[in-house]
């Protein structure tokens, strides 16, 4: 009896344990206070595309040589703000015409590569079924060639049988 009341208490500290153990991280988390962090400065305050481009929320334009905030409204940034052939998101080497055209292309390129993929699959699975069938229709013909074989094979000793007892008899 006193086996069956250790094996609650034992998987009871084990919870305690367990639930102290996970709890410690957290007291440390709720005790500190961290400031929010300061604002990015705006897009503006940088004046080379170096410094502009790393930040996804900027835009360099060449032609006016200014950094400003990337019109998130829009996909492509419009020829007002700057050329697309100016513009540079991302790295300064570039440009952001080139970006879009290779992105396109890769986007193309992924989507065609899919396509086949997947007529390749659905062509193997019919020439799989297609040759299944023959297989089984092979398997059919095969079995009724056998099949008439026995027949005339059994015909065939009987009519020898039949020769054997007619002449046996004459003997």
């Amino acid at each position: 009896m006193a086996s069956r009341l250790t094996k609650p208490r034992n998987f009871v500290l084990l919870f305690a344990a367990f639930v102290f153990i996970v709890s410690i991280p957290s007291f440390g988390k709720c005790q500190t206070t961290t400031a929010p962090p300061p604002p990015p400065p705006p897009c503006t305050s940088y004046k080379t595309c170096d410094t502009c481009v790393p930040h996804a929320k900027c835009l360099w334009c060449f032609s006016t040589n200014n950094c400003t905030d990337y019109p998130v409204t829009w996909l492509f940034p419009p020829a007002s703000l700057c050329k697309l052939a100016d513009a540079r998101w991302g790295v300064c080497w570039l440009n952001f015409e080139a970006l879009v055209i290779t992105l396109g292309a890769l986007g193309g390129v992924i989507v065609l590569a899919i396509a086949v993929c997947c007529c390749y699959c659905c062509c193997c699975k019919r020439s799989h079924t297609r040759f299944d069938r023959e297989d089984e229709q092979y398997a059919r013909r095969r079995e009724e060639i056998r099949q008439r074989s026995e027949e005339r094979k059994t015909d065939r000793k009987s009519k020898h049988d039949e020769i054997r007892r007619k002449y046996a008899w004459r003997e």
